[in-house]
């Protein structure tokens, strides 16, 4: 007995001694890449000493004596919080996922490479202001000379995948503008689904969903300015990029902006807002930073990891944030391959060769593979990425692949003093099209539709065209002078949320694929409410939960639900409820969660029958769509989706309310139980923010690579959005990216905070130190005026040549 306690004594110490060692050895793992942000770094080429300050958060206020200088520090300050991050964004610019993940993105990485981004980037290097090119090579010796003396203190995901960083070149940095573009462009997966819709119901029922634009009354430009010129599911390859928002991979989508004018500020100066959406993931894909050249720039802000300028900010004289314009910029048609010969197609009376591109895609754990992508003059053949038949040729013309400069609009709004200024900058922001809103210190608040908007004789884009002749190929694109824009509006505000543009006198076609009015009809209601608004206001407005979707249609439900023979407990105790309920999300909301699984279960009654699971799934994909098709069968009363073909009678509007209502009650009680206490809306609806490799389960437990889940309010068509996948209900995985409130009376009392952190190192404490208060509506004091950052740093890094 003796001996058998010695040998379990000696095998309990074995086991803690091996225990220890492996937490200690995964902690090594963890905290590799951790930077001493209190450390004073020796940076080659640099000319005069260099003072980054941190505040609690870590965002680096950057004080440098010139333009080189603070570009390099800036490039080496972002590789010490997102070198990992700014790693995969350019891999996916440039189609090389698969040398790390593995052949699941073969199919990824070629439509990638189809994209043709870094030869977009390379044309825009060559026309490039040499002061911009030196900014820039600048910027990219900073991260060099990060990644060269932390060759064995990279990030922990470098380990882990078994590889190290490439060298950074300006290549890489503007990739981003093509990646952007590609990212933002709506019909690649509306037009898809649409095409497919119509195919399965005829064109009778396929009209019924298309969007009436006549029934969005807010517009974004309603007092458009002077122009200043004379107007004369299946596919293996959609599968992969679905796994790009899963990377966190998304840079824009939906969003909010607007801004008062002094007459309507209680400073007597214009206030400003910004809250871009996009996918919410760890880490998120804004860096704040603040950059300052003394008596020269004073610019603050967020900028993509990976390049040097603020996308979304201000300086000391302006303001500007930006929305999606939802532009309908890409086109697909149908091309004639010689049957003769498959490396031609017919167009304009002949056979013209296809360009043929070989990629060789090399893939871990794997030999390389080799893939073909063709082109026309329109651009690349995507029949097989898009899921169509491959005996139809589609060509693809997308506006990623037109002239564009937005390195260089990004680089002069960064520095932009005025109006005049600021347009100028806009005028190359044409790949990457936003609504930019803009405000400044003299008191002028405006926007324009920075846009590559594509001129079409004879058609609206929305079908795929014959391409056999240059009938339907674009005739150019609308000129800058005649993009909707407005300055000073008589109403003494302006605003965007992804909504129409202009009313139906514009002479020029945007698009279909507005987001619907729910979001800027309540920023309307917001901006009008009160003959002054404050800080303290939008901050209010950041977390309006208060729903326009459910305002439209709460009346007809609570008549038909009233009317529901002998319902249940929990169906009456529902009832009630919605009846009672002012239609805003809180998280303590019970209603709010019965009507969320109600409009699902309504979404799916009116279309399932007639699309099946699987159509109906991509359809959910594009669900504000769908929101704008239920808007108008509400208005009209009825549709001929409402009859579900699959049984003998004829069902209403009316019946599909009352099935819907049934079935989410059911299916409440079967997931979360009986007590409607558990149905609260925050309970069921929480963040979680994934780390691109969170999905697999062991790393996520050892690392804590996710984080959440936090109860939220709201949802997609909220001023405040947290949206989930309606395939995936209600894990919150989409809303504002950030949160900017500027007070052009003094900068120094302006707010921002971003959903995560500054560092993209799960083990930092700055990996999600922002996200307690990102949910709580809370925000970071985002000053700009040296003596207040002084006071309020916590970390101090000094950069020197010595």
């Amino acid at each position: 007995m003796s001996l058998f306690k010695k040998i379990l004594s000696a095998f309990v110490v074995l086991v803690l001694i091996v225990v220890v060692v492996a937490l200690f050895f995964i902690r090594g793992i963890a905290t590799k890449g951790i930077p001493d942000y209190n450390a004073t770094i020796k940076l080659d080429n640099l000319k005069e000493e260099v003072t980054v300050y941190r505040d609690e958060f870590a965002v680096p206020h950057i004080y440098a004596k010139n333009v080189d200088d603070l570009y390099r520090a800036t490039g080496y300050c972002m590789a010490q919080d997102r070198l990992w991050q700014i790693d995969l964004i350019r891999r996916a610019t440039t189609g090389e996922l698969s040398e790390i993940f593995g052949a699941d993105m073969i199919n990824a990485d070629q439509l990638l490479r189809m994209l043709r981004i870094p030869e977009k980037s390379r044309s825009i290097l060559e026309i490039s202001d040499p002061k911009i090119l030196n900014a820039l090579d600048a910027f990219c010796d900073g991260v060099n000379q990060y990644i060269d003396t932390h060759q064995k203190n990279l990030p922990p995901e470098f380990l882990i995948l078994g590889y190290k960083p490439n060298k950074w070149l300006p290549e890489h940095s503007l990739n981003l503008i093509g990646y952007m573009a590609w990212d933002l462009t709506m019909p690649w997966s509306i037009e898809t689904v649409y095409h497919k819709i119509k195919e399965k119901v005829g064109q009778e029922k396929f009209a019924e969903i298309v969007p009436d634009l006549d029934l969005q009354e807010s517009v974004i430009y309603s007092e458009i300015g002077e122009f200043e010129a004379v107007i004369s599911r299946d596919s293996p390859y959609l599968a992969a990029m679905d796994k790009l928002p899963d990377l966190g991979l998304e840079i824009f989508s939906g969003s909010n902006n607007w801004a008062v004018s002094g007459e309507k500020s209680a400073t007597g100066k214009p206030l400003f807002s910004n809250d871009m959406h996009l996918g919410l993931n760890a880490p998120g894909i804004w860096y704040t930073m603040h950059q300052v050249i003394e008596g020269e720039l004073n610019v603050t802000g967020v900028a993509v990891p990976g390049q040097p300028l603020v996308v979304a900010g201000h300086n000391q004289d302006i303001a500007w944030g930006m929305t999606n314009v939802m532009v309908d910029d890409m086109d697909f048609y149908f091309e004639t391959i010689n049957p003769e010969n498959p490396d031609e197609y017919w167009f304009n009376g002949e056979w013209h060769p296809l360009e043929i591109r070989k990629e060789i895609i090399e893939v871990k754990g794997g030999e390389p593979v080799e893939r073909i992508n063709r082109f026309t003059h329109r651009g690349p053949i995507v029949t097989k990425f898009k899921d169509m038949d491959e005996n139809k040729p589609i060509s693809m013309r997308w506006i990623g692949n037109e002239p564009s400069n937005e390195l260089r609009s990004l680089y002069l709004i960064n520095r932009a003093k005025n109006w005049e200024d600021y347009k100028d900058a806009l005028r190359t922001f044409v790949s990457v099209s936003q609504n930019v809103a803009y405000a400044d210190v003299m008191g002028n608040i405006g926007i324009y539709c920075a846009a590559g908007v594509p001129i079409r004789e004879g058609w609206n884009g929305v079908a795929i065209a014959p391409g056999e002749t240059d009938k339907y190929d674009w005739k150019g694109l609308v000129p800058f002078e005649e993009l909707p824009h407005s300055y000073n509006p008589k109403s003494g505000f302006i605003a965007s949320a992804n909504n129409r543009s202009t009313d139906s006198d514009y002479p020029y076609h945007i698009s279909y694929w507005y987001a619907p009015q729910y979001r800027i009809a309540r920023i309307h209601e917001l901006l009008k409410d009160k003959p002054y608004l404050s800080v303290d206001d939008y901050k209010l407005m950041h977390a309006d939960f208060k729903s326009k979707l459910v305002e439209g249609l709460i009346d007809r439900i609570r008549l038909v639900i009233t009317q529901i023979d002998e319902p249940n407990e929990l169906e009456q105790e529902s009832i009630k409820l919605l009846n009672d309920w002012d239609g805003i999300l809180t998280k303590e909301s019970v209603a709010a969660t019965i009507f969320e699984q109600f409009y699902l279960e309504l979404m799916n009654n009116i279309f399932g029958d007639e699309l099946g699971e699987e159509l109906l799934a991509d359809y959910l994909e594009v669900e504000y769509m769908i929101n704008s098709t239920i808007d108008k069968f509400w208005l009209e009363g009825n549709s001929l989706w409402c009859d579900n073909v699959n049984t003998e009678q004829v069902e209403t509007l009316n019946d599909n309310i009352t099935a819907a209502f049934k079935d989410a009650i059911a299916n409440l009680t079967e997931r979360f139980g009986s007590d409607m206490e558990d149905w609260q809306w925050g309970e069921v609806h929480g963040l979680v923010l994934e780390h691109p490799m969170g999905g697999v389960k062991i790393l996520d437990k050892v690392f804590n690579l996710n984080r959440g889940p936090w109860p939220v309010g709201g949802n997609q068509g909220t001023v405040s959005p947290y949206s989930y996948d309606s395939n995936d209900p209600f894990t919150v995985d989409f809303g504002a990216s950030h949160r900017h409130i500027y007070d052009t009376s003094d900068w120094d009392n302006s707010l921002s905070i971003i959903p995560t952190g500054i560092s993209g190192i799960p083990a930092s404490k700055h990996y999600c130190d922002q996200t307690d208060s990102y949910v709580n509506n809370e925000y970071r004091n985002d000053y700009i005026s040296r003596n207040l950052i002084e006071e309020q740093a916590k970390y101090i890094q000094t950069f020197t040549n010595k």
